[in-house]
């Protein structure tokens, strides 16, 4: 050694993540289960946009449709067609367009979009420059006031796409809306929704388009799941599909008022990190930026080593994290002070908890997941916002780990982006050894490879 008294060291592990997103794909199979048995013979779409909430959009994917889902839901079109560059090849649609969508590529690689105005005659022209019919969703706008036809224009657009239809440029499949207020089960705006998009489905019939062969389809999360509880409408919004985003993650969208265990579901994600300094400080301690909180007496500080870089709300100032000390009992304490962009502060209530027989330093410290780590709910509370936002947010900057899937394979542990090959069985049992001498050689050697080849080889998708 160097001669040089060390202070106290927690258990150092360099070879795992030090944040991290816990995805729990049996929680999601189980979820698209549920759902698959609230809708009967109804097909399910299952929305994995905005990077299935930040769940990780290929292997969310490959869990919804090992447990049944029919589709994939995509908001734009480059995201399903990223999932194709996975090799995911069921079907899929995506609804929301700029003149800078890349629609001849979407046809090419036969997904099916969402169209409800000059988007209609963007795909028509894509699909004749290619030499290929586009698969399209007509939208109608029942209310939400967003995307969609409006009931005034809905005729024109229909004669438009049956002009198209008959020119062999698209095929329409389906007919779509969005609800408003589905997450408030007592309000009877979702049946006037339900109303006119019914009406709009027959016009659209007596215009000339087969309802045999659409999907019709309307119900997101809340209202699929409000056929199992009070609710104006029951399984009315349910149609041909519905699509169900947050209800596959195990979040409810009738917090406070039904709890996802209520309904049935599994929370999927668990958001973490690791206790990175404790200290001891007097009464009057000053607390982060603009030093809003004080402390009242003296205490135990704990640094958390996440903050809004990482998704977490600067706002959320009393949100909870729970600590697994190694020496003394789990516990859920409050953020205090204001969150910064790397870090957090979490007071533990009494002095004397730095003692390194309390293992505090280096704790896993949980901001939420399922069980009795604090609900993504509680995080939501404290910033005033909604779970689904909480669980999009958290960034690429926190890693996302895997556990369970009846698909989960080693394919899924790498990003065809950045990497050229999935990393090897024997790789993955030596790294779970990583304390190993002979590990840690081999761990130094593949870098260096990896070193070498970077600077000689371009990475390619890889499906």
């Amino acid at each position: 050694m160097t001669g040089i008294d060390e202070i106290y060291l927690p258990e150092l592990n360099p070879f795992e993540p030090e944040r991290y997103a816990l995805i729990d794909l049996d929680a999601v199979e189980s979820n698209v289960r549920h759902i698959k048995s609230l809708i009967g013979d109804r097909s399910l779409i299952a929305i994995i946009k905005a990077d299935a909430y930040g769940h990780g959009a290929p292997q969310i994917a490959r869990a919804a449709l090992a447990a049944g889902a029919d589709m994939l839901g995509l908001v734009h079109a480059a995201e399903a067609i990223e999932l194709r560059d996975w090799g995911i090849d069921a079907p899929m649609i995506a609804w929301l367009h700029t003149p800078h969508t890349d629609f001849m590529r979407a046809i090419l690689r036969d997904i099916a979009l969402g169209a409800s105005g000059w988007d209609l005659d963007a795909i028509a022209r894509a699909a004749r420059s290619v030499g290929m019919r586009a698969r399209v969703h007509l939208k109608l706008d029942t209310g939400l006031g967003r995307n969609g036809s409006t009931l005034e224009d809905w005729p024109k657009l229909v004669q438009r796409a049956l002009k198209y239809q008959d020119a062999g440029l698209i095929s329409v499949e389906g007919i779509f809306s969005h609800l408003a207020v589905a997450d408030e089960p007592w309000n009877a705006e979702t049946t006037v929704q339900i109303a006119r998009l019914l009406e709009a489905v027959r016009d659209a019939e007596e215009l000339g388009l087969d309802r045999e062969k659409l999907m019709v389809h309307l119900a997101n999360s809340p209202a699929t799941l409000a056929a199992s509880i009070p609710s104006h409408y029951g399984e009315l919004a349910l149609e041909d599909a519905v699509r169900c985003g947050l209800a596959l993650y195990g979040l409810s969208p009738f917090y406070p008022h039904h709890s996802a265990e209520e309904l049935g579901l599994k929370p999927a994600m668990t958001v973490g990190t690791f206790v990175s300094a404790v200290k001891e400080v007097p009464a009057g301690q000053g607390v982060s930026y603009g030093l809003r909180y004080q402390t009242e007496k003296p205490t135990t500080l704990a640094l958390i080593p996440m903050g809004y870089a990482d998704g977490v709300p600067r706002v959320a100032e009393n949100a909870p994290v729970r600590l697994y000390p190694a020496g003394a009992p789990a516990r859920t304490v409050r953020v205090v002070g204001r969150i910064a962009m790397d870090q957090m502060v979490v007071d533990l209530g009494e002095p004397g908890l730095s003692d390194p027989s309390y293992g505090y330093l280096g704790a896993r410290a949980v901001l939420f997941g399922a069980g009795e780590d604090p609900a993504v709910e509680e995080w939501a509370d404290a910033a005033g916002t909604i779970n689904y936002e909480i669980v999009t947010r958290i960034s690429s900057r926190v890693e996302r780990i895997y556990t369970g899937g009846s698909e989960h394979s080693e394919e899924l542990l790498y990003d065809p982006i950045q990497d050229e090959s999935p990393i090897d069985e024997e790789f993955l049992a030596a790294w779970s050894e990583w304390h190993d001498e002979e590990f840690l050689a081999a761990w130094s050697e593949r870098h260096q490879e990896d070193n070498t080849s970077d600077s000689d080889t371009e990475s390619t998708p890889n499906a």
